[in-house]
C-alpha cells in the first residue's frame, strides 16, 4: 500500500514536470482556395509561416468559425495562425487587397 502511495507521488510529480512548448503566433497572408463551412475551415495558399511552416496551401480551422462567412474563394486573407503543441488554427481574419 505504502508503495503504490510513493508510485502516485512520483507519477504526480513527473507529469508536473512535463516542458510544454509555449504557444506560438504567426501573422499570415493568403489566398483563399476553398471554404468548408461544415468542417469549419478554409483551403488557404499562404507564404512561409515564421519557423514553423515553408509556404504551402493546406486546409486551416477557422477561430471563431463565424469568420468563414465572410471568406470567400479568390480573397486574399491576413491573420494569425495559433500552434498550441500539435494543434494549429487560423484566427482574426480579415480580407485584405492583394499586395
Amino acid at each position: 500500500m505504502m508503495k503504490t502511495a510513493w508510485l502516485l507521488v512520483l507519477l504526480i510529480a513527473l507529469m508536473g514536470c512535463g516542458s510544454k512548448e509555449p504557444v506560438k503566433r504567426y501573422p499570415m497572408q493568403g489566398d483563399v482556395k476553398a471554404v468548408d463551412p461544415m468542417g469549419k475551415t478554409a483551403t488557404i495558399a499562404a507564404g512561409k509561416l515564421g519557423d514553423w511552416m515553408e509556404a504551402m496551401t493546406m486546409e486551416y480551422p477557422i477561430k471563431p468559425a463565424s469568420d468563414l462567412d465572410k471568406l470567400h474563394v479568390g480573397d486574399h486573407v491576413e491573420g494569425t495562425v495559433v500552434v498550441d503543441g500539435g494543434f494549429f488554427y487560423l484566427t482574426e481574419v480579415k480580407v485584405v487587397p492583394p499586395k
